[in-house]
């Protein structure tokens, strides 16, 4: 049994959104995914997918994404990112998937000796001032992943999944992390950043806690074996 983990996946079998417009690096990107997935995920193992899985804005135009990755082998556990417009209900998402894959959405997902929490989490006041707006979504997020850390409570080690970044890239703690150590939270995986901003994301320990950027053409388009 072992955990793998990538993020920002942004595929677009079912929308005219090529992503080779950001690079050749993108140039049939899903290709070399599946391709390492398929050398190394076994059924029973679990793929952590810290969002931005489609670039579809509605479900029936991410359904080709959703149906491609659940042809995959594993288990997979989702998060929603900022960029996943098509993320309606639950129910709604979970009456087209595969019965490989779960979402993780104010719970936990047990696996192991591991428990799995997490949110998509936002941008944080240590980054930028706040808007009224943000400061919502932030204060959301916060509760959200508090939700899923009291769901997994005394259930095994502790894993955090999240989307944005809950660290700066000076390794400043947020509310996020403060609430990780807090939980006794040991591994922490989130996406969200690109190109050159990823030489800039903190990776390592802090607090007790691994960090590790997963976006996909951070890891050059392969999974990041966790276990």
């Amino acid at each position: 049994m072992k955990i793998f983990a990538i993020s920002d996946l942004h595929l677009s079998l079912g929308s005219d959104k090529p992503m080779d417009i950001f690079g050749d690096q993108w140039i049939d990107h899903h290709l070399h995914i599946a391709r390492d997935w398929e050398s190394n995920v076994a059924p029973s193992d679990l793929v952590l997918l810290a969002g931005d899985h489609s670039w579809g804005l509605k479900l029936s135009e991410a359904l080709p994404d959703l149906t491609f990755i659940g042809r995959l082998p594993g288990q997979k556990l989702l998060i929603k990112g900022n960029h996943d417009l098509w993320w309606q209900s639950r129910t709604k998402i979970e009456q087209v998937m595969d019965e490989s894959m779960h979402i993780l959405q104010n719970d936990s997902y047990r696996y192991g000796s591991w428990s799995i929490c997490g949110t998509r989490g936002w941008i944080t006041p240590q980054e930028q001032v706040l808007s009224k707006d943000d400061e919502k979504i932030y204060q959301r997020e916060l509760l959200r992943l508090k939700m899923s850390l009291e769901h997994a409570k005394s259930a095994g080690n502790l894993m955090v999944m999240m989307h944005y970044p809950p660290v700066t890239s000076e390794g400043v703690g947020t509310e996020f992390s403060r609430l990780m150590e807090e939980y006794g939270v040991k591994k922490c995986v989130y996406g969200h950043l690109h190109g050159a901003s990823t030489k800039y994301a903190f990776e390592g320990e802090m607090g007790g806690i691994e960090y590790r950027l997963v976006s996909a053409d951070h890891l050059h388009f392969k999974l990041l074996r966790l276990f």
